[in-house]
This record gives C-alpha cells, structure tokens and sequence, in this order.
C-alpha cells in the first residue's frame, strides 16, 4: 500500500481552476450530465484507477491508469483534470465504502469481537488495505499524536521524492470522511476492548494497520485471496485479549 505526497491543497486549487474551464468540479463531478460515451469513459478511468493504485499505489503515473482503461491520457485528464484530484476521488470512494463496512459489522453483530473481525474480515476481502486513503492516514497520527512511536501508524511503502507522503502535523480542513471511518471503527475498538476481548495497547490505527498489512497484491487471485485470509487470521490472534 502507498502513501501519497499530499499537497491536497494546491492540487485542488490547480483543478479548480481547470474544472472551471471545462465545467465541471474541483473533485471531477460535473454540473450537467455527462453523454453515455463520456459516462462510459468516466467508469472505465475509476474501475482502472482502483486496480492501477491498488497494484502499484497511489504514485502510479496518469499514463498507467489510462493504458490500463484503454482510453488516451487525455482524455483521464479531460474528466480530472490533476492526478490528486483522481486520488482524492478514488480514496474519498475507499473511504466511504470502509465506513460502510464498519457501520454494518457495527449494527449487525451484537458480539464485540465478532462485530471487529467481521469488519477486518470484510474489508481485507475486498482489497480495501491496497487503497487505504491517505486521508485517514494523516487525521489517524494527527489523532494519536501523543500515542508511544510502535503505537502509531506507521509510514507506509515508501514512494519517489515527489510523491504523496503521510502528513502528520496538520488535519485537512475537507477530510474526505476520514474522521467518520475513524470514529465508526473507534466504537468497533472501544466495544472489543470494554469486552475484554481487544488487547488494552490496540488503538484505532493498529486496525488499520491490519487491513493494510493484510491485503498484498499477488498476480494470483486465488493466491492473493488464500494469502489474505491467512495472514489476517494471524493478525486476529495476535489482537485478541488472552486471560493472564
């Protein structure tokens, strides 16, 4: 999984301006409808951008994910008009989906643990540690900050001086929903561990930790799954509360 250098700002300042020009949003919605070939072009640029970024993370080059679309590079940019706001759309996507998983598990399961491994479960299975968004990873130190170093997040693959990296010393004023996911998976700790079932040291990004650690991209679907399944099950154990 791959932090990007943020600098969230000046991108969507940048694609502001550009959106302004070809009508639509700094965050790459339009005002109007789009035709159904645009529409159609538009699905394949995200479906391509979520298996670019989750192969190779989120420095993976524009040209990737339009290779991997099968439409000309011009025409990613036409639709986003800077590579951060096509990030920021795709995390704030992985974002909402991560809560969405976390508030299921949270309302559906009466068990703590099983409502916590359910949600770890769910979101290893469908990939979500591979577009982890950076969002959550910076309001997730930001939150910590007073937490011992092994405690924290840590920095994640490292990527080529330029690219996005994880900003710990200031919360984004548009947090994409991060604060959202880390309060819906903060009640899935806070149950487990009122529970005595979470180890008392687990914090909300140990948690997202696993997700991360837990999803490697292998060029084998069914070893990739096997993989996943696996490794969360050794990191479930080693989360779990054991009586002294």
């Amino acid at each position: 999984m791959h932090v990007q250098d943020s600098r969230w700002s000046s991108a969507v300042a940048s694609g502001a301006t550009m959106s302004a020009v070809s009508g639509g949003r700094p965050d790459g919605t339009r005002t109007t409808p789009l035709r159904v070939d645009a529409q159609r072009n538009l699905e394949h640029v995200l479906r391509a951008a979520r298996e670019v970024f989750g192969e190779l993370g989120y420095g993976a080059p524009m040209e990737d994910v339009a290779r991997r679309a099968r439409v000309g590079v011009g025409t990613v940019y036409r639709r986003f008009p800077s590579k951060d706001v096509l990030v920021r759309r795709i995390a704030e996507e992985e974002t909402s989906r991560l809560t969405e998983q976390a508030r299921a598990a949270l309302g559906q399961e009466d068990e703590p643990w099983s409502a916590l491994s359910r949600f770890l479960r769910t979101s290893v299975a469908s990939g979500a540690g591979r577009l982890l968004p950076p969002q959550v990873l910076r309001v997730g130190v930001a939150e910590e900050r007073g937490l011992p170093e092994h405690a924290r997040l840590p920095q994640q693959r490292t990527q080529p001086a330029g690219e996005l990296r994880l900003v710990s010393e200031e919360r984004a004023e548009d947090d994409g929903g991060a604060a959202e996911l880390l309060d819906v998976v903060g009640q899935l700790v806070e149950r487990a561990r009122a529970a005595g079932e979470l180890r008392a040291d687990v914090s909300v990004s140990d948690v997202l930790l696993v997700i991360a650690t837990a999803a490697p991209s292998l060029p084998d679907a069914a070893q990739q799954a096997a993989a996943s399944a696996r490794l969360l099950d050794i990191l479930l154990e080693g989360l779990r509360s054991r009586p002294s």
